[in-house]
């Protein structure tokens, strides 16, 4: 029996750092090419952001010995500052972000559509490596 909704994959981190430091660090082109990785052999050294509902998103990701690379782009279609922020990629799948604040703390809950050519492990392991990283990065910022 088909359902109504697609799969979708979670990720999430708790990170060290109050909601509106994470907020400036996710959001700001000058942190996103900072910690936009999965690993060590890759960054993002073009990020472009126009955070408001209906604003435009692009971080261009990059092996660093230049083999390959692809532009992760998107739509937001909701932002409520500090809480949550939704979007749709070019590719049309959808991923909702939710920032809870506690305190000196943010727990970070990504939740995203997969796509149709890799395995869900493999990218939930793929989102959860660059959640991480950019947990490590703003806990060294904050």
């Amino acid at each position: 029996m088909e359902t109504a909704t697609k799969t979708q994959i979670t990720v999430e981190a708790l990170v060290k750092v109050p909601v509106e430091k994470v907020w400036e660090h996710w959001f700001e082109p000058k942190h996103i090419t900072k910690w936009c990785a999965a690993s060590d052999d890759w960054h993002a050294p073009k990020a472009e952001n126009d955070l408001r509902t209906g604003g435009k998103f692009l971080t261009t990701m990059a092996a660093k010995d230049g083999s390959f690379s692809f532009d992760f782009e998107g739509t937001y279609t909701n932002v409520v500052p500090h809480k949550v922020v939704e979007y749709t990629i070019a590719d049309g799948r959808k991923v909702k972000i939710i920032f809870g604040s506690r305190g000196a703390e943010t727990l970070i809950t990504e939740t995203f559509e997969p796509e149709s050519v890799n395995p869900v492990e493999m990218q939930r392991g793929g989102w959860q490596a660059i959640l991480d990283n950019f947990k490590k990065y703003s806990e060294a910022n904050a």
